[in-house]
This record gives C-alpha cells, sequence and structure tokens, in this order.
C-alpha cells in the first residue's frame, strides 16, 4: 500500500491562533506562515521534510501526537531551563530517554505535549 512513507505533517486544532503564532514563533523560535484568509487561515511551520499545521477548531485536546524536536545542542538542560524561564510548562522533566539520550515533555498554549530530545553521545 505504501511504498515509501514519510511523515509530512503533524495537524494541531488550536483555540487562538495568535497566541499559537506568538508561541511557536517567540518562544519555541521557529518560523511560522499563515496561509489563507479569515476564518479559514491557518498557520504552518516548515521543519525541514515535515510541516506542522495549526488549525483554528474545538477538537478536544490531547488527541494529537506528540512532536519531538531533536536538539542538536549539547546543553539541552539549557533548553529546558529557557523554556521554563518563558513561562511553558514542563511536564516530564529532563530524563534519560530509553536510546540514552535525554528528553524532556512540555505543553504549547492549547495543552498539546511537545518533547526535545538530545541523541546520545557517539562512542569515540
Amino acid at each position: 500500500m505504501f511504498s515509501d512513507p514519510k511523515l509530512g505533517a503533524v495537524v494541531f486544532f488550536v483555540r487562538d491562533l495568535g497566541r499559537t503564532e506568538a508561541f511557536y514563533r517567540d518562544v519555541l523560535g521557529l518560523a511560522v506562515r499563515r496561509m489563507g484568509e479569515p476564518p479559514e487561515q491557518i498557520l504552518l511551520s516548515d521543519l525541514g521534510p515535515m510541516t506542522l499545521v495549526f488549525i483554528p477548531g474545538d477538537e478536544p485536546r490531547g488527541r494529537s501526537p506528540i512532536p519531538v524536536f531533536n536538539v542538536g545542542s549539547d546543553d539541552i538542560a539549557r533548553i529546558v531551563d529557557l523554556l521554563t524561564e518563558r513561562g511553558v510548562e514542563i511536564v516530564a522533566p529532563l530524563q534519560h530517554a530509553p536510546d540514552g539520550g535525554l528528553t524532556a515533555d512540555f505543553l504549547d498554549p492549547d495543552g498539546h505535549v511537545l518533547s526535545v530530545y538530545k541523541a546520545p553521545a557517539e562512542p569515540a
């Protein structure tokens, strides 16, 4: 059925497009762009081969997958500290992932769980 599947987008239903735009742009530092005209306007953030799509709507929160942002920074603890300083709710503190990397989970303004992840160091 799927010969070479690749994830192309993750869709979130959000209550306030402006608040969502500010969070992903100003707090997380992602480039975002609006598409369409109100009231059908949506928000997009292109992340390489994948796009985050934000659609205004009343979909119950917690039904979305958990997007994981792979971070290249060796100081993932500093990233988590910066999120906290910016008022972001951390719901799973920095901890070891099953593969030996580090991970932490946090919430966006609509209560969607997001995660940051740092892969384990390559053996020397």
